[in-house]
């Protein structure tokens, strides 16, 4: 109990003691309403903020689970509508060996086997894939269908050259054995933008067929070495992507969000890099893609010039005023700069011309000079746009097919 001395106005003080709660004053009964009030509005605003607090956590959850849900959904819808147009392929390679460790006995042949993936172009049994998948020497092609069917008697229309940046073959399948094949349906890589979301399907290791990775588009215009040993190719313009590529996918589709086809992946980073995977853009094998389809056969349309792409240390190093496009470099190589009986020999192109544009497009980290070329047919004319010594012109140029050399 605590004790409350209290003087008041008279001479005579009085000790005044009280226990707590009784007699007490009006005035003190109203000061102790009001602290109880706010008390309890207090507690019931606290409680209803955490009440609120709890419901837009939940609110917050269930819409998270949603979107997860709702992900995981257009995934599996894609991979069912995309699916049926993907193939593994298995092959059997034969190559020569040079093996004189055996008492000189010379040259040896043996067989390799490998494995990949496919896209099927039309009803008629024309298969997309990459060169490397059924590169030269091979003597066996098996393609298994999304339903499990082996196709057996198979054709290999054409490849690109060995070192072409793009690494394509297509095959034909002779005998579907009464089986519906289902094209599958290309989009546009030129529209397709960084951090749009893909799915990548394939023969992944060559024994899980039409196995399912999904990602974004981590990037556009990479440049790579893919290969190893005595073959390796410089890819260019390919679209970068952390959806999962394994051996085995190599020629499969890399797809977005509407289901349609806008690459061919062909390679992963090696080493220590995890989830960098590159797909060929689908815009950059249309030209080759309608000749195909329309012919039967494969002809890479080609200008005929050896080039590099220009950035400002290599215009100070040549005495450039133009510091963007493909300089045609005399130094830059053994061979001569214009091929001799090339599209850009008749069209009289000459060393240390810069080429900074096709049909208005201008040549940039995204759009290379190959890969402006690959996107027409043989036979078609396209409007360079040229700079030569500080002058710029337009020069038209019909695209011939590449020589197999």
């Amino acid at each position: 109990m605590k004790k409350a001395s209290i003087k008041n106005n008279t001479d005579s003080p009085k000790l005044v003691t009280r226990e707590p709660g009784y007699g007490t004053s009006v005035s003190l009964k109203i000061a102790l309403l009001a602290v109880l009030l706010a008390g309890l509005a207090g507690f019931y605003g606290g409680w209803l903020g955490a009440d609120y607090h709890a419901r837009e956590q939940t609110s917050q959850l269930l819409i998270d689970d949603t979107v997860v849900t709702e992900e995981g959904r257009l995934i599996s819808e894609l991979a069912k509508e995309v699916g049926p147009s993907v193939v593994s392929i298995n092959v059997v390679t034969s190559e020569v060996v040079r093996d004189d460790f055996f008492f000189g006995f010379g040259p040896t042949e043996r067989e390799r086997r490998g494995a990949g993936t496919g896209v099927i172009l039309n009803e008629a049994g024309v298969i997309i894939t990459n060169r490397h998948v059924v590169p030269e020497g091979t003597t066996d092609i098996v393609i298994t269908l999304s339903d499990g069917t082996e196709l057996d008697d198979i054709d290999v229309i054409g490849r690109t050259n060995q070192g072409d940046a793009l690494d394509i073959a297509f095959l034909q399948v002779n005998d579907v054995r009464g089986r519906e094949l289902v094209p599958a349906r290309l989009g546009s890589s030129i529209d397709s933008e960084v951090g749009e979301r893909v799915i990548a399907i394939g023969n992944a290791l060559g024994r899980f067929q039409n196995t399912v990775t999904s990602g974004i588009i981590s990037g556009f215009g990479r440049s790579i070495m893919a290969g190893g040993g005595a073959s390796v190719d410089t890819l260019q313009n390919l679209i970068q992507t952390d959806a999962a590529i394994n051996q085995g996918n190599s020629g499969g589709p890399l797809v977005n969000s509407r289901g349609e086809v806008i690459g061919i992946n062909t390679a992963v980073a090696g080493g220590s890099a995890e989830g960098i995977g590159f797909a060929l853009p689908i815009d950059d094998l249309k030209g080759m893609i309608s000749g195909v389809l329309e012919t039967g056969e494969l002809k890479r349309p080609y200008l005929g010039v050896r080039f590099v792409m220009l950035n400002e240390n290599l215009a100070f190093e040549a005495g450039l005023d133009q510091s963007t496009g493909a300089y045609l470099d005399p130094g830059s190589s053994s061979q001569p700069t214009i091929l001799p009986d090339s599209p850009a020999e008749v069209a009289e192109l000459q060393e240390r011309d810069v080429i900074t544009h096709v049909d208005g497009i201008e040549i940039d980290d995204s759009n290379s000079l190959s890969s402006l070329i690959a996107r027409n047919q043989v036979g078609k004319t396209v409007t360079l746009t040229i700079v030569r010594d500080n002058e710029t012109f337009d020069v038209d140029v019909r695209l011939e097919a590449m020589p197999q050399n």
